[in-house]
């Protein structure tokens, strides 16, 4: 097992990817944040308060989207799937989607997002947003417009968060 960021470097990084959506959409009026479920939104969450906190604003659309019904492989296996709560109250139409997960591996998840959006309108434009981009195993076309930290892994590997709220740390780690 090795550290990819600990406690203080998730924080700088945090900040980092913060101050970039404000640098790129400064007032949120066209802009919204969606999170996917499950392991996205602890990244939402916080990227959603610093933005909040850096601009001041008491609210910005935000919400949380579940993609279980969009998987290409819901029907897989044995396990059966339970779907996590949608929680968008707004409309996307024409507007900048901001959609937040924490790692970014072979860009099935991604596109089982896009697909699951739709159902809240014809957005603007999408830009993705990910704290851990696995970039030499994707088997579709994904790139990340906002990356935490890029790593380079093989197959085998697997890239673990934990989350304060969660797991009682903050720190991600590389597991063979």
């Amino acid at each position: 097992m090795k550290t990819l960021l600990d406690n203080k470097q998730l924080d700088i990084t945090l900040q980092r990817l913060a101050h970039q959506l404000v640098e790129n959409h400064s007032d949120f009026k066209d802009t919204v944040i969606i999170g996917i479920q499950p392991r996205g939104i602890w990244l939402s969450d916080r990227i959603a308060g610093l933005v909040k906190n850096i601009t001041g604003q008491k609210h910005i659309d935000y919400g949380r989207l579940d993609i279980t019904f969009y998987r290409d492989d819901l029907h897989k296996g044995d396990n059966i799937q339970v779907p996590k709560d949608t929680d968008i109250l707004f409309s996307i139409e024409n507007r900048s989607v901001i959609l937040i997960d924490d790692v970014l591996h072979t860009g099935r998840t991604i596109r089982a997002a896009m697909d699951a959006l739709i159902d809240f309108g014809r957005p603007k434009n999408v830009e993705l947003m990910v704290l851990i981009d696995r970039r030499f195993s994707r088997e579709l076309p994904v790139q990340p417009d906002y990356v935490g930290q890029t790593v380079d892994t093989m197959i085998s590997q697997k890239v673990k968060v934990y989350w304060k709220e969660k797991d009682n740390k903050d720190e991600v780690v590389l597991i063979d």
